[in-house]
């Protein structure tokens, strides 16, 4: 089974996302130095702070920047998973071990949290499913 991970294109990615934040927060510690007397350690240590909060973040994250991801989402069609809360019209179910943002089908009727859920379809990062006794 080939192994998934971080790539320098999901690296440079997560990293060009990350750019703005950084240049608001200098911004904005540039514009408090000039009314408020911060020492110049205090504006490059919650630099670097802010830097290696994203830092952390990353591998927390990461699969949000992989682009490769919403190639696999379409293997999802025709899976079953389970409703972790009551579905009506949407809510969360679990696919092989992962939390996922799930709504229903347009016409079925609602699932209750336990209930089996089969996978028909996928709108963004959002799974439609129909409650699996429901399948003919």
């Amino acid at each position: 089974m080939k192994r998934v991970g971080w790539s320098s294109r999901i690296v440079l990615r997560y990293t060009l996302f990350q750019i703005p934040s950084l240049v608001l927060l200098a911004v904005i510690l540039w514009v408090v130095r000039r009314y408020v007397d911060l020492p110049q350690w205090f504006f490059w240590g919650f630099m670097l702070l802010w830097v290696v909060k994203d830092a952390v973040l990353f591998p927390f994250v990461w699969r949000a920047y992989d682009r490769s991801q919403e190639r696999s989402m379409q293997k999802m069609i025709g899976k079953k998973g389970v409703a972790k809360e009551r579905l009506d019209p949407s809510g969360y179910i679990q696919v092989h071990g992962e939390l996922w943002k799930a709504e229903l089908m347009e016409g079925a009727p609602p699932v209750e949290e336990g209930e089996p859920v089969r996978v028909e379809g996928i709108r963004g990062r959002v799974l439609l499913v129909r409650g699996e006794s429901k399948i003919d």
